[in-house]
């Protein structure tokens, strides 16, 4: 019953490397993101900021939220299978 325990060592040669990049990549468009979403915040309180830019920024955002959405669709693993 040797294939109910496999050697030490073993497992880690069966880590899927892609889902860690997948969550690396979803962890990190999430912080731009937020990072994003505070700036906006604390430009629309600037009556003085360029309302150009501020959409730019929003649009920018809306990518990524999209991007964010992406990203976790796809690290989801589908039920119907």
């Amino acid at each position: 019953m040797q294939w109910l325990h496999p050697e030490p060592g073993l497992m880690n040669d069966k880590i899927d490397t892609e889902s860690f990049k997948g969550l690396n990549l979803l962890r990190q468009t999430r912080i731009s993101h937020r990072n994003l979403n505070d700036l906006i915040d604390r430009l629309s309180h600037d009556p003085l900021v360029d309302q150009l830019r501020v959409r730019r920024l929003k649009k920018k955002r809306l990518l990524l939220k999209d991007m964010i959405i992406r990203l976790e669709s796809e690290l989801i693993p589908d039920l119907d299978a």
